[in-house]
């Protein structure tokens, strides 16, 4: 039944997506080759974008805007007109999408409920240097970027976090600014990640301002139930990796199951790669354990933020029994509650809802045929720290994973799969090796490398003692 709802949402875009894009798209060109001078494509890119909210009740401020910024007169104000802009046309391309995505999983969101406005604080200072840095990058373009303009964030990066609440802004301005440092000088590169660019400097200039609350989700309620866990997305960069757990909460008490998210982050350098990751986390067994066994867990009045996340305490969590990932599904994903979406996170590209899909055939390019529709899948965000491979994928017969927009199409990217090995059934899931590998290839492999936490811990504990 799953496989005939998504087919049908493969049919084609919510209306008005491709025409919302294109004007985003032209106002990230623009962002390429820097707002002093505009040629004029650029200048009617920055009007159309404007006339978008010809309408509504910020029409005015962005038309005042794109002409200033036409004219050369680029303030602040100007750049946070259009940032807002920009922001608002993904957000509504998010939330159709969504839509459409809920209406055919069947599957009922929580409402949004806006908190207090923030109250009026201090716009100079560290976040007056945010500001003027955006500002600099927008004049110049990406294509202009270079060490000096690059090395002029590093005082603000340093300042942010004296400001309460900013903690967030000044994380992303330290990656947009090593991002552009690693690519200077940006002008010989071939292709640039544009959209990513834009979306970073977006979301920076917006949490620039006090007028715009943190960005950080806020605690709704402490809650205490079962956690089953559906898979785990591991996000890995060359200096921290992330372990993001999907999971239902079912709440002590009874009630009705909730989607929720756990995360876990920790620092890491770039030679610890492959499963020597899953060390790193060593303070949260108890989830590690959950993951690689395969169990659910006890949990005991853990935040729970309004984005749907709980901030995760190994100590208010129990091992319980074990709890198959697949049945977990089938259980639950068609009647749980999936949670609302924060304002800033409302991006096409952060979609990730967990679905099972089932009763599919494995095309030649690796793409689920549905029956009614082909559901490209991404293996190329399978974590090199796990079992599952893409040639278990192609031979799967079951899969849970993470439905995204990316790249204008819908793609599944697979957490767990059920797959025929040797004319057998098996499951294998991401995080199978949260506490070691168990195949003996692997085993063997991490044996000849050696263990680099333990190098790197044994060595840090010599500059410590001296």
């Amino acid at each position: 039944m799953l496989a005939v709802q998504l087919a049908a949402l493969l049919d084609g875009d919510p209306e008005g997506t491709g025409e919302a894009l294109d004007l985003v798209t032209g106002f990230d060109d623009a962002l390429v080759h820097g707002l002093a001078r505009p040629a004029e494509e650029r200048a009617e890119a920055l009007a159309a974008l404007a006339g978008a909210f010809a309408a509504t009740p910020i029409g005015g401020r962005l038309a005042d805007a794109a002409a200033g910024v036409t004219s050369g007169s680029i303030t602040e104000d100007h750049l946070t007109a259009l940032a807002g802009g920009r922001a608002a046309l993904l957000g509504a391309v998010h939330d159709a999408l969504l839509a459409d995505l809920d209406a055919a999983l069947g599957r009922e969101r929580a409402p949004w409920n806006a908190g207090p406005e923030p109250e009026d604080g201090d716009e100079g200072g560290p976040l007056g240097g945010a500001r003027s840095w955006l500002r600099e990058l927008a004049i110049t373009g990406w294509r202009g970027v270079d060490h000096d303009l690059v090395s002029a964030a590093d005082q603000v990066v340093e300042a942010l976090p004296a400001v309460p609440g900013r903690r967030r802004l000044a994380v992303l301005l330290d990656g947009l600014a090593a991002e552009l440092r690693a690519s200077c000088p940006v002008g010989t590169m071939e292709h640039l990640p544009v959209r990513r660019w834009a979306d970073l400097w977006t979301r920076a200039v917006l949490l620039s301002h006090d007028a715009v609350p943190s960005g950080a989700p806020r605690p709704v309620e402490t809650v205490s139930g079962r956690l089953l866990i559906l898979g785990v997305d591991v996000h890995e960069h060359g200096t921290a990796v992330q372990f993001q757990v999907h999971a239902v909460l079912e709440p002590a008490g009874g009630g009705r199951p909730r989607l929720v998210r756990t995360s876990v982050t920790v620092a890491k350098v770039d030679t610890i790669t492959g499963p020597a990751v899953w060390k790193l986390p060593h303070r949260h067994g108890a989830l590690l354990a959950a993951l690689a066994d395969r169990r659910c867990l006890d949990v005991t009045d853990l935040p729970l933020l309004d984005s749907g996340d709980l901030l995760w305490d190994d100590d208010r969590a129990l091992l319980g029994k074990p709890a198959d990932p697949f049945t977990t599904a089938r259980l639950h994903l068609s009647g749980a509650l999936a949670p609302a979406v924060p304002p800033l996170d409302r991006v096409p590209v952060r979609v990730a809802e967990p679905v099972l899909v089932e009763d599919y055939r494995v095309t030649k390019d690796g793409s689920f045929d549905l029956g009614g529709g082909v559901l490209a899948v991404d293996t190329e965000r399978l974590p090199a720290c796990g079992p599952l491979t893409p040639k278990l994928v192609a031979s799967s017969t079951a899969c849970v994973g993470l439905i995204r927009w990316d790249g204008g199409r819908w793609l599944l990217q697979p957490l767990a799969v059920q797959a025929k090995v040797k004319k057998e059934t098996v499951e294998v899931a991401t995080g199978d090796w949260a506490l070691g590998p168990t195949d003996p290839k692997a085993v063997k492999a991490e044996a000849r490398a050696g263990d680099p936490v333990a190098v790197l811990r044994e060595r840090a504990g010599r500059l410590l003692r001296k």
